[in-house]
């Protein structure tokens, strides 16, 4: 697993979920996941799939190349 890309998405993932005032508990409702795992994602402590990815996106009502962007 590359830790630093697997943080930099979970920041993300975490970025878009405030701004979207979403908890993390609503957040696994809506990706059929548990909110440990949505914890987890988020903090770099598992690694997800791409469909995962598309479905958060999706769930924050956003495009998922979105989760995949970051700060130079």
């Amino acid at each position: 697993m590359d830790k630093d890309f697997v943080l930099k998405v979970g920041k993300n993932i975490r970025k878009y979920r405030k701004l979207k005032n979403i908890s993390q508990f609503k957040l696994a409702i809506e990706t059929d996941v548990t909110p440990a795992a949505i914890a987890n994602i988020e903090h770099a402590r598992s690694d997800t799939t791409l469909t995962k990815i598309n479905a958060i996106a999706k769930a924050l009502n956003i495009e998922p190349y979105k989760l995949l962007e970051f700060d130079k």
